[in-house]
């Protein structure tokens, strides 16, 4: 079962996982990164990178994190929404947004 990044990644986007996953699996959109499930191997190296603890595993997320399966896998092929491989700076007001919850709103239906 793949990992896949939830609600704490909006309006943050810290990418300090990207560099680390083998399998170059993180798309970038707008606000938000996801993991795409196609090449996700599994290996959790991605996980202690995050700063805000938005990424977990698909087979243990909690019933509130459970819809970003299905987005993870459907942002990761949209249009616009692209692969990303190298470190890159957080979205500006990233420490602000850290501290929010329910963003869900803030992406794409």
């Amino acid at each position: 079962m793949p990992f896949v990044v939830t609600e704490p990644c909006i309006q943050c986007r810290y990418t300090d996982c990207v560099e680390v996953c083998p399998m170059d699996c993180f798309v970038a959109g707008p606000n938000f990164l996801v993991i795409d499930p196609d090449g996700c191997i599994d290996c959790s190296v991605c996980v202690p990178q995050c700063p805000v603890q938005a990424i977990v595993n698909a087979a243990e997320v909690t019933s509130e994190q459970a819809p970003y399966v299905a987005l993870n896998a459907r942002l990761a092929k949209a249009e616009g929404w692209t692969p990303i491989r190298l470190r890159d700076t957080p979205l500006p007001e990233h420490a602000h947004w850290a501290q929010v919850a329910d963003k869900r709103h803030l992406l794409p239906a």
